[in-house]
């Protein structure tokens, strides 16, 4: 028997809200990156309206969240602000709760793609399992609401400078009219894995140089601007080859 319940949010979690937007903020200062910051009354509207999955051990106590949003009329999805708490972690619980509101995300929304993005490779491989295929930017919402929920993370400075086409998140996506399509295999993140690590570890280097001071000669006002301009086209360029390498190797 198992020793947790999760389970679609109901009216005897509200009373766990204020504790979920706490164990929110303090991972995200853990991590140095920033789940978008959420009110203890958002997150009792998402368990209203049946948009919230919890996870409790059996005597009540709070183990773990998840909720869903919309953006662009429906047409997209996120399963965001997964947290565990610090005593349940590596027990394998936030791979239930993923699935759980996953399920209820299709059955909600289920012509919606679903998206995410993240820095966690545990993440990642859960949401690979799923059926989620990384992707660029390009390819998710273009919501500004959803993005002004990046404004909290302390990298949010990279992902206005490169006008939204990059950050050291990955951007993961399940499209349910290309699985029916293709019935493709799930990207095997156990075997890609290491090759991601390498790649993030490549992100922060490009996406974090900063071009030295030195005296500007006349003319040369625009340098930064061509430096960051240089540092986007490799970072796409490599990107491609992260691409084909991951479907090469499959």
């Amino acid at each position: 028997m198992s020793q947790y319940i999760v389970q679609t949010a109901r009216y005897e979690h509200l009373q766990l809200a204020e504790e979920i937007c706490l164990h929110m903020e303090e991972s995200a200062k853990a991590r140095g990156t920033g789940i978008a910051k959420r009110s203890p009354d958002y997150i009792k509207q998402k368990m209203v309206e049946g948009k919230a999955v919890v996870a409790t051990t059996i005597s009540g106590r709070f183990v773990g969240f998840c909720y869903i949003e919309s953006w662009g009329h429906g047409k997209y999805v996120a399963n965001s602000g997964l947290i565990v708490h610090p005593d349940h972690r590596k027990s394998g619980i936030a791979k239930e709760i993923k699935q759980k509101v996953f399920d209820l995300t299709r059955k909600k929304y289920p012509a919606s793609k679903i998206f995410g993005i993240t820095t966690s490779l545990a993440v990642m491989k859960i949401n690979s399992a799923l059926g989620y295929k990384p992707v660029t930017f390009s390819e998710l919402t273009d919501d500004d609401n959803f993005w002004k929920g990046c404004a909290s993370c302390t990298n949010y400075d990279v992902l206005t400078r490169t006008n939204r086409k990059m950050c050291l998140c990955t951007g993961m996506l399940y499209d349910p009219a290309e699985e029916e399509k293709n019935k493709k295999k799930p990207w095997d993140f156990a075997k890609q894995s290491k090759l991601y690590e390498r790649w993030l570890r490549f992100k922060k280097h490009v996406l974090f140089k900063q071009p030295k001071d030195k005296p500007a000669d006349e003319g040369e006002a625009d340098k930064p601007k061509e430096k960051e301009s240089e540092r986007v086209l490799v970072y796409s360029i490599l990107a491609i080859a992260l691409g084909c390498a991951i479907y090469l190797a499959a």
